[in-house]
């Protein structure tokens, strides 16, 4: 079944830590986004990781219900079910969950898997991330511990992010932070291993200049080195062993160079949303513009269903998302190393 076990899903990180290479992970918010992505990964012979936020997961629950958990859950069972035609593994996955949301969002999400669990299934999803960079250090990772272990009773690894990722996002706005904010420190680094270590297994948001959004070249200031200088200071008291799983937020719009350099520093996960999102758009605008007479009832006329019928344009959106996934599946050098079947 390709949504992967939580053994699989932890195959899959070590199989990228050793192997240098870090998985795209795409933000979803509908049945049609979700097959791009999975088309994208199957084409793409790569492993990879579906998310779903909680604007995504109101999305998808609709504008009567509005409903943030119940939608991601309906779009995990809906994964579940659409991954088992493909030959390739997807871990599921939450993206940014804020401390003000950790009860209405995270905990429904954690119940849901202990339900799943009791009927002997896996988990619903297998790792989801606690954003409590919003708050001190010292109190997101007192929230940190409570959640890790409630996870790794039900065998999910949790994200956890120290300092913040700039711009703007899905309701989650730092555009205002001072720059400093943007970058993690080794000491910092240091705090959250010797915080989570031998709780359960971890991915880490360690920033370093991160920005969310889109931005012309030059415009974001990476700075790779933070992710080497802070593995280094854990691995130079603990050993090569203490080396943690990182993950690239704000994934779109950044320099090939920049992406290929976190590789070697221990990122295993890169998101992607803003790039796939304007990829999807893109071919339904174009679509409108060329059959604009067609999909308007002009001057009482009676316009073209195919050209309005909203399967025609979206099936575009679809195929142009997967093509950008694909893109990113060989940025990151995750293209033809599925280990599907393997595991």
């Amino acid at each position: 079944m390709p949504v992967a076990t939580p053994e699989q899903y932890a195959a899959m990180l070590d199989a990228a830590q050793r192997g240098g290479y870090a998985y795209p992970a795409i933000n979803i918010t509908s049945l049609t986004t979700a097959s791009g992505a999975l088309k994208a990964f199957a084409e793409s012979k790569s492993d990879g990781i579906i998310q779903v936020s909680t604007g995504g997961g109101s999305f998808a629950s609709g504008t009567a219900v509005n409903d943030e958990a119940f939608g991601a859950i309906v779009l995990a069972e809906a994964v579940h079910r659409l991954a088992e035609k493909y030959d390739i593994l997807v871990g599921l996955h939450t993206d940014h969950c804020h401390p003000a949301k950790v009860d209405s969002f995270l905990r429904p999400l954690l119940d849901a898997s202990r339900d799943r669990k009791a009927e002997g299934k896996g988990p619903l999803f297998n790792s989801h991330m606690f954003d409590g960079s919003v708050v001190d250090l010292d109190e997101n990772l007192k929230t940190s511990v409570e959640l890790l272990k409630e996870c790794a009773e039900l065998d999910i690894i949790l994200e956890i992010e120290a300092g913040c990722v700039g711009g703007e996002e899905d309701g989650h706005d730092t555009s205002g932070l001072p720059a400093e904010k943007l970058y993690t420190s080794p000491e910092d680094m240091l705090q959250v291993y010797e915080t989570l270590n031998g709780l359960g297994r971890f991915m880490f948001a360690a920033t370093f200049g991160n920005v969310h959004g889109a931005y012309k070249p030059g415009a974001v200031q990476l700075k790779p080195t933070i992710l080497r200088d802070g593995q280094k200071t854990v691995t130079d008291k603990y050993g090569a062993d203490a080396e943690m799983d990182l993950v690239f937020h704000g994934g779109s719009g950044s320099s090939l160079d920049d992406i290929r350099e976190t590789l070697g520093y221990g990122v295993v996960k890169m998101n992607i949303d803003t790039d796939t999102q304007y990829a999807f758009t893109r071919p339904i605008v174009t679509h409108m513009c060329e059959n604009i007479e067609g999909v308007l009832k002009i001057d009482g006329e009676v316009g073209n269903k195919k050209a309005y019928d909203p399967r025609g344009y979206l099936k575009k959106a679809e195929q142009s998302l997967c093509d950008r996934l694909k893109v990113a599946c060989d940025d990151l050098l995750s293209t033809g190393k599925t280990i599907h079947g393997t595991v």
